[in-house]
């Protein structure tokens, strides 16, 4: 790559200052030849299109366009996509892989901020803060100098469903913490788990096992509805799960069944369909916490996306491998 290759923004514009504050802006336009005015929203817009014959990276986010084979086809010196934000999989056709181009995504960047959301969960579940926050709000008291029975987080067992990004760096933020922590993945052997610090169970024996589940699978055919009406019945009664992956993950109406019986509770950052339908019974269920996609990057923490994008440019520019390259046969298992 030249001193100061070409690049292009490929995203709404409001992403661009949401992930590039003025300072990422400046630092971009040292390391690359951008035009901070243009950001595609369609491959085939004249203006885009002349750009696009000599960019060389090419700088996604929320709202790229598709990259299909007519596009890399006006895209000849194309040699990186840095994606700031978590999935590739919504606009990278097969020919991306197939012509050799490096992919690299901020996803590791996103998986804290829900690592930190499903830690902050565990955390407050454990204490069951939502039932008595709303024991208060009714009753308007509380008894005074005692100690309540069945809550606390001191060997309050976790099962982690799912090594992902986010179920690892869960991981590493439950380890100063007095929990039981346990894995289930099936793509995970024996050292891996001891690897991560953590026992590694069937999902059964990790779902009768676990005060608390908390889910970060990738969505996939085989993941639809992984935790069903079988594995909820398998959990204990009083147990709670956390669920800040896909809501296909998780079957619903099996939910719904075993949160109006009160058997378990839900703590929900994901739905399926998201948003739920105005009447889903899940807005008014006492032990359902539900939230709207928040766990994910916000307000400034999406400005750690940019700098991960900028990192990976530096990286590059000077000749090392991208920190954070994606490949196909890992694409596959990704969420």
């Amino acid at each position: 790559m030249p001193e100061r290759p070409v690049a292009m923004f490929a995203m709404t514009a409001e992403n661009v200052t949401r992930i590039f504050p003025p300072d990422a802006l400046a630092r971009l336009s040292e390391l690359v030849d951008i035009d901070l005015s243009l950001v595609a929203r369609d491959f085939t817009d004249p203006r885009v299109r002349a750009r696009l014959a000599a960019t060389e990276i090419l700088i996604t986010g929320w709202g790229c366009p598709t990259l299909d084979a007519d596009t890399l086809d006006a895209a000849p010196e194309l040699r990186a996509v840095l994606h700031a934000a978590g999935s590739v999989k919504g606009f990278t056709a097969p020919e991306v892989w197939e012509r050799g181009i490096v992919v690299s995504s901020a996803a590791a960047a996103n998986a804290l901020p829900v690592a930190e959301y499903t830690l902050a969960m565990i955390l407050l579940a454990g204490k069951d803060v939502f039932a008595h926050r709303d024991r208060l709000r009714a009753e308007r008291s509380f008894p005074d100098g005692d100690i309540l029975p069945g809550i606390g987080n001191f060997g309050r067992r976790v099962g982690i469903v799912g090594a992902s990004r986010i179920g690892r760096r869960l991981i590493e933020l439950l380890r100063p913490f007095d929990l039981r922590v346990s894995l289930a993945d099936p793509y995970v052997d024996e050292a891996g788990a001891a690897a991560l610090g953590v026992p590694l169970l069937p999902l059964d024996a990790l779902l009768g096992g676990s005060d608390i589940v908390t889910v970060h699978a990738p969505q996939t055919p085989e993941t639809r509805h992984l935790i069903g009406r079988r594995e909820l019945a398998l959990m204990p009664a009083g147990s709670v799960l956390v669920n800040t992956a896909r809501g296909a993950l998780v079957d619903h109406d099996a939910l719904v069944e075993e949160l109006r019986a009160g058997r378990i509770s839900a703590i929900l950052d994901v739905t399926d369909p998201e948003p739920l339908p105005a009447d889903s019974p899940l807005y008014d269920l006492p032990n359902a916490f539900v939230t709207p996609h928040l766990a994910g990057s916000q307000g400034n923490e999406v400005a750690r996306l940019g700098q991960t994008v900028l990192d990976e440019i530096e990286r590059l520019l000077s000749g090392r491998e991208p920190a954070y390259r994606i490949d196909l046969e890992g694409l596959a298992r990704a969420a």
